[in-house]
């Protein structure tokens, strides 16, 4: 079973029937002992950085992510949900962010003849090699949505990456956590693969 985080941001339900089309039983809670107990836990979300981290720790969902981590239970962030796991965002300075990995969330360059935000496909290319991506070619397009990109701090991570007047980090991985600046669950028949690909990773330990 799956638990996907509710923190009442938008874009959950979408993941939801994305896993539920892969025959993959999802919960939308935020529920400590579900969370807990499921098989892998995803946090989504697409909204502002400092929104939602004061509705995390209202909700008191800060620990369990911390406590999910420290399980070694298989953790992804989709765009927003990315965002989150680094140390702060541009967006809202000041506002400290889970901190579960080393980087930070910086605003999309101006550059002529690029909007923003980044609403589209892009292509991704692959500079370490990723569990998600099992069995995608590289350059495989995705569908991004966002403003702001990480930077992460450790480029050994960085699993995807695509060039958007700046090159972003697109996907990250390290032990049981998993992230993606875009949206599987909106990517067709790549983004369902990675969510097939994440499914499949076992608990470690």
């Amino acid at each position: 079973m799956t638990a996907i985080i509710d923190y009442d941001a938008g874009n959950i339900r979408s993941v939801e029937k994305a896993l539920q089309s892969l025959s993959e039983e999802a919960v939308v809670t935020r529920d400590r002992d579900t969370i807990l107990n499921a098989d892998r836990v995803i946090l989504p979300g697409v909204g502002a950085f400092g929104d939602a981290m004061e509705k995390i720790r209202g909700y008191g969902l800060e620990e369990v992510i911390k406590e999910v981590v420290a399980n070694k239970t298989p953790f992804l962030g989709i765009c927003l949900g990315l965002q989150l796991m680094f140390e702060r965002s541009d967006e809202s300075k000041g506002v400290a962010g889970l901190g579960l990995l080393k980087g930070e969330i910086l605003r999309i360059p101006e550059s002529e003849g690029l909007k923003i935000p980044h609403i589209g496909w892009n292509s991704l290319t692959f500079p370490n090699k990723g569990r998600l991506f099992e069995g995608i070619p590289e350059n495989s397009y995705v569908y991004f949505v966002h403003s702001y990109y990480l930077k992460a701090a450790d480029e050994k991570i960085v699993t995807a990456a695509t060039e958007y007047g700046t090159t972003i980090h697109a996907s990250v991985e390290k032990d049981n956590i998993f992230a993606c600046q875009f949206h599987p669950e909106k990517s067709s028949d790549v983004g369902l693969r990675i969510l097939k690909n994440f499914i499949a990773i076992k608990r470690e330990g």
